[in-house]
């Protein structure tokens, strides 16, 4: 084949191979290459692009490039922000370059331009075999590759060179310069056709094979080999979108599950959460509430129990140590070990811890636990409404969360704790649902083996759960709520009570509290009584307890400003660390007055003495009640009125004094509520002893309900209403006669100073109440 040699400025191209007839553009940064475009512009516009073996190849030698390239016509130049140049060149022919030749800061070189085989003496038929297969099977290419523009197959038909037919054909099928290169390097235009032929026939076959395989895997792809492909996409997905921990997450939460010791039922729930998590958006709220369910599943403690300890001897002296007296208590708990020791299982009893603040309610739960070696938690349902606060919230909502009973087994982390309900009497109900009849199930020993907590969903084992409620007063609990429990009435303290509790417990608990040791804070015994007596007013031992803290802290200053070092506190320096006292003797006046009876009523804080007034005036016959009296207590005094009026012979009182008199009824404190049937009796004497002018005895006391007929009924509280009376100096308390029992199981030291008198009928009322 013939040349001719001629002088070019060179271009090394990376990664590029340009064709002759294409026009293509390109950017240019290398000062060589800026140099070798200005110079080409200056001198025809003809310039030699070759391309660079390797594209990390900075100032290439002759040995770095290849051979042949193309020579192009420069079309346009567009200098570029950064000092780049962008060249439009049109290629002309292909060339080999020989050698460089020695340009300053350019590169040129000895170009030798083959002259191409003429196509001129081929016959018609002879070019338009070759031109018209070619074609064929480019089309054929687009339509197998999925290109078939129109652009692509009427730019083709368009022409009529082989040449030029050759080079298009090899620059659409291909862009890679290490697959253009060597059919450039081809002499033979022969030679150029059969490898872009072949090319085409190759991109063709793969191009059918894809599809085919492509079939094949759709008909032969199973369910596992999905999710497969799928889960490998949602991979590559989210470590584009930077969510790739999701899966190392889903798969510590299959471990963990794994290692849960919970029944087939919760792990296939919680599996099942895990593939919806896997498959939720990262940014979505649903994967944030997902995540949280499955934190909580696996935080329950499920079938994890601790060990019962069943040493009878142990736990009582653990009680005995904790508390003093609560003897129906202790007996309860003990049974209960009793019978687990015998039986190894057993229903946990409900247990409900009835009384006045300040008992031991609470504390009693927390010793019990350590008793019985269980884990302890504490459930405050006072001010509860919400029926969800128990059951749970749907978990379909955003901030959905458990009950307290489910949060409570979390937080102890066993299945069989010590759960104290804790105001159980203090639970209401309103339009969020009722709280008192979600609690039925949690403590039915016949419901709460399968208890479903709405956020939950599977069912929680609670029948292991050693539930403990405690209440100030059963009346405002419902009473199918009440029928589950097994109630424990914790009644007030007497004082003696009182005084072992503060110099066993109390004492050494506050000097520990405060920081004091015992040989730098002593209080004697008549300090504790002036302390009980002086300054508290309670059922419990809450305030004691407060007042002993406070002498501490007035000895802990004392002691730190060097002012004194110890302390030894009596009955007669008490008021140095407490001030003046609170409470003075309460003993009423000893002296029989008309229209005066004293009362005794049951408050939540203990029992009070009741006073209750009579007088009469001008009037005509009518009744007036003062002293922010109750309901009940107002019928009991419209029920004494009527047996007055229906008996007033009988207790010598004027026929006609109802037509012209008016009785007033007064129970002093006026502003303080007051309500109860247990001051019928009292009531009735009052308006007796007012109408007839009879005087009361000033040391009795009494309480009862009185029927129209004169009948006297029993009623409750005795132990505070006795314990009232004692300290409020009564030498004789009526009580009913059917309360007889309730006398015999109080406490000696209550009633030792105490005339008991049973009253069945009204007449006894008044036979020990009435002065002749």
């Amino acid at each position: 084949m013939n040349s001719v040699e001629i002088n070019l400025p060179v271009i090394a191209l990376r990664g590029m191979t340009i064709l002759p007839y294409m026009v293509i553009h390109f950017d240019v940064s290398r000062k060589k290459s800026v140099k070798s475009i200005e110079y080409a512009m200056k001198n025809g516009q003809k310039i030699f692009l070759v391309s660079q073996k390797s594209q990390d190849t900075v100032d290439p030698a002759r040995e770095d490039i290849y051979d042949y390239g193309t020579v192009c016509l420069i079309k346009q130049i567009v200098k570029m922000p950064g000092g780049l140049i962008r060249v439009v060149v049109s290629g002309l022919t292909r060339a080999r370059l020989l050698n460089f030749t020695q340009e300053e800061e350019m590169l040129a070189g000895n170009i030798s331009e083959p002259i191409e085989e003429d196509e001129s003496a081929m016959s018609d038929i002879e070019k338009a075999a070759p031109i018209g297969m070619l074609k064929a099977l480019m089309e054929q290419y687009y339509e197998e590759t999925g290109r078939n523009h129109g652009d692509n197959i009427t730019r083709l038909k368009a022409i009529t060179n082989l040449d030029e037919l050759i080079y298009t054909a090899l620059a659409d099928m291909t862009t890679e310069c290490d697959e253009r290169q060597p059919v450039l390097n081809m002499d033979s235009m022969e030679d150029r056709y059969n490898a872009v032929c072949d090319m085409a026939y190759s991109e063709i076959n793969i191009a059918k094979l894809k599809v085919k395989l492509t079939e094949k895997m759709r008909q032969r792809v199973d369910k596992n080999q999905k999710d497969y492909i799928l889960r490998e996409q949602i991979h590559v997905i989210r470590e584009e979108l930077g969510e790739e921990n999701y899966e190392q997450e889903a798969d510590e939460y299959r471990q963990r599950v794994q290692d849960l010791n919970a029944s087939a039922e919760v792990k296939n729930k919680i599996y099942k959460e895990i593939s919806r998590y896997e498959s939720s958006s990262g940014s979505s709220s649903e994967a944030a509430v997902i995540r949280t369910y499955i934190d909580t599943m696996l935080e329950l403690p499920w079938n994890n129990m601790t060990d019962d300890n069943y040493d009878i001897e142990n736990a009582a002296k653990i009680l005995n140590r904790d508390h003093y007296g609560l003897k129906d208590v202790k007996e309860r708990i003990l049974e209960f070990l009793a019978v687990r020791s015998l039986t190894g299982k057993g229903e946990s009893p409900v247990i409900c811890l009835v009384g006045p603040p300040g008992t031991g309610k609470t504390s009693i739960a927390r010793s019990v636990a350590e008793a019985v070696g269980r884990k302890y938690v504490r459930v405050c349902l006072g001010g509860v409404r919400d029926e969800a606060e128990i059951r749970g919230h749907r978990k379909t909502y955003i901030g959905a969360m458990p009950g307290r009973i489910i949060t409570g087994l979390i937080q102890a982390e066993s299945g069989n704790p010590l759960m104290l309900l804790d105001e159980i009497d203090k639970v209401g109900n309103d339009a969020r649902g009722d709280t008192a009849s979600a609690l039925l199930e949690v403590l039915d020993s016949a419901q709460n083996s399968a208890f479903r907590d709405h956020y939950i969903e599977v069912p929680v084992d609670l029948s292991q759960v050693l539930f403990i409620a405690t209440a100030n007063d059963t009346g405002t609990i419902p009473k199918p709520l009440l029928d589950r429990m097994e109630i424990i009435e914790l009644n007030s303290y007497t004082q003696v009570e009182k005084f072992h509790i503060a110099k066993e417990h109390l004492v050494a608990k506050q000097l520990k509290k405060n920081g004091l040791k015992k040989s730098q804070v002593s209080l004697s015994d008549s300090a504790l009584n002036a302390i009980i007596e002086g300054y508290t007013r309670e059922a419990g031992v809450r305030e004691l307890e407060r007042k002993i803290g406070a002498v501490c802290r007035k000895a802990a200053v004392k002691i730190v400003s060097g002012e004194k070092t110890t302390h030894r506190i009596s009955s007669k320096n008490i008021e140095d660390y407490l001030g003046v006292r609170k409470y003075e003797d309460e003993t009423p006046e000893r002296k029989n007055r008309t229209g005066i009876v004293h009362g005794l009523a049951w408050t939540s804080v203990g029992g009070t003495l009741l006073d209750i007034e009579a007088v009469t005036m001008k009037g005509k016959g009518n009744l007036n009640l003062t002293g922010s009296l109750g309901d009940v207590m107002k019928e009991s005094a419209q029920v004494a009125f009527g047996y007055v009026k229906a008996n007033a012979e009988k207790y010598k009182i004027k026929s006609d004094i109802f037509e012209k008199t008016d009785i007033s009824v007064h129970a002093p404190e006026g502003a303080v509520p007051k309500d109860g049937p247990s001051a019928g009796v009292t009531m009735t004497l009052a308006m007796i002893s007012a109408l007839s002018g009879r005087k009361v005895k000033a040391d009795v006391a009494m309480t009862g309900e009185m029927t129209l007929h004169g009948d006297v009924l029993p009623i409750g509280g005795l132990k505070e209403k006795l314990l009232a009376a004692q300290k409020s100096g009564m030498k004789t308390v009526i009580v009913p006669e059917k309360n007889r029992k309730d006398v015999s199981e109080t406490d000696p030291e209550i009633t030792q100073n105490l005339e008991i008198v049973y009253a069945k009928k009204f007449d006894d009322v008044a036979d020990h109440a009435l002065c002749e």
